[in-house]
C-alpha cells in the first residue's frame, strides 16, 4: 500500500461492515492458530486483525480493556488472585495490575503470536507484562481452568475472541463449570459478551450455560466499541456468591488514572436498554438488579 485505502471487517450476522482508513500493512504473521495482521490508519493508531476480524486500535482499546477489569474489580470485595483468559494483546493485564491489591494475575493465551505483535505494535499495553505479580503463561486456556485448584481464585476474565476457532470451547458449560470449581466461594466471572444489539441470543445462551454451570447471579454490562461491529459491546459477569452492589466509594478513589471507566459509567451500566431487559428478563436480571 502506498497511499491510503480502507480496510473493512465484514459482519455477517448484523449485515454490515466497520472500516478504517489505513496507510499500509505493517506486519502479518500465520500462527499455528490464527492469521494475525497489523496496519498502520490513519487516524487510530495502529490496528490488530485475528482471522480477518478487527480485534483493537491504538484510539479505542481503552473501552474494552478498562470494562472488563474494573467493574469486577470494583465489585469484588478483596480481589487478590485473578486469571486472565485470552487477552494475549496484554491490555487487560494492564488495567488488572492497576489494583494494588492484586496480589498475583495470571494470563494464560494459547498464541504467544499475539503477545509478541503486541509488544511490538502496542506497547503501551504492555506496560506491566514484567510486573513480578504478573504470570504470562501461552497454553490452552480451557485446559489451565480444568486443573486450577478449587477455590483458588476470585476473579476470572475470559478475554477471547469470537466463539469461533481457537476460542469456542470457552463460551460452553463445561469451561464456564471449570471456571466456577476454581472460584472462590464469592468469585466472579467475567466474559466478553459480544454485541447486545445484534446477538442478544448468543448472550441469552451464554447465561444460560453459565447457569447450568452453577452460578447464581448475572449482570450483563454494555458499553461503546467502535472497532467491534455495531460499535457496542458488553461484558457479562457471573457470580458464583453474592450481589452486584460495588464498591464505588472505592471506585470513586481510585489511586489510578482511567479514561473510560468510573463509578458513574460503572452504576449507568448497570441500567440495562429496555430491550435488552425485556430479552434478558428471567435470567435471574431482577437478582442482579436487587443486589
Amino acid at each position: 500500500m502506498t497511499d491510503t485505502t480502507w480496510l473493512y471487517e465484514q459482519f455477517a450476522p448484523a449485515g454490515s461492515a466497520i472500516g478504517f482508513r489505513v496507510r499500509r500493512k505493517l506486519d502479518e504473521v500465520q500462527s499455528p492458530f490464527q492469521k494475525i495482521e497489523i496496519y498502520e490508519s490513519t487516524d487510530w493508531g495502529n490496528v490488530m486483525l485475528i482471522d480477518g476480524a478487527m480485534m483493537l486500535t491504538t484510539r479505542d482499546n481503552f473501552f474494552y480493556h478498562e470494562m472488563m477489569s474494573h467493574p469486577a474489580l470494583f465489585t469484588h470485595a478483596d480481589p487478590k488472585r485473578v486469571v486472565i483468559i485470552g487477552g494475549g494483546d496484554c491490555g487487560t493485564l494492564r488495567e488488572v495490575l492497576k489494583h494494588h491489591g492484586v496480589e498475583r494475575a495470571v494470563q494464560c493465551d494459547i498464541d504467544e503470536q499475539v503477545t509478541r505483535m503486541s509488544e511490538k505494535y502496542f506497547p503501551e499495553l504492555c506496560d506491566s507484562n514484567h510486573d513480578p505479580r504478573a504470570e504470562l503463561l501461552f497454553d490452552d486456556g480451557i485446559a489451565y481452568m480444568a486443573n486450577c485448584a478449587a477455590g483458588s481464585v476470585d476473579v476470572v476474565i475470559v478475554d477471547s475472541t469470537d466463539p469461533v476457532g481457537p476460542a469456542e470451547g470457552l463460551f460452553n458449560r463445561a469451561f464456564f463449570a471449570s471456571c466456577h470449581r476454581a472460584l472462590a466461594d464469592d468469585g466472579i466471572l467475567v466474559q466478553q459478551s459480544e454485541s447486545p444489539l445484534v446477538l442478544l441470543e448468543l448472550i441469552k445462551a451464554m447465561r444460560s450455560e453459565m447457569g447450568k454451570a452453577g452460578f447464581s447471579m448475572f449482570q450483563t454490562l454494555p458499553f461503546p466499541q467502535p472497532c467491534y461491529p455495531t460499535g457496542w459491546w458488553s461484558c457479562t459477569l457471573a457470580r458464583k456468591g453474592g450481589g452486584f452492589g460495588f464498591r464505588a466509594a472505592d471506585a470513586r478513589g481510585k489511586a489510578f488514572d482511567t479514561k473510560y471507566y468510573s463509578a458513574d459509567i460503572h452504576a449507568a451500566a448497570q441500567v440495562l436498554p429496555q430491550f435488552v431487559a425485556a430479552a434478558l428478563a428471567g435470567e435471574l436480571e431482577q437478582g442482579a438488579r436487587d443486589a
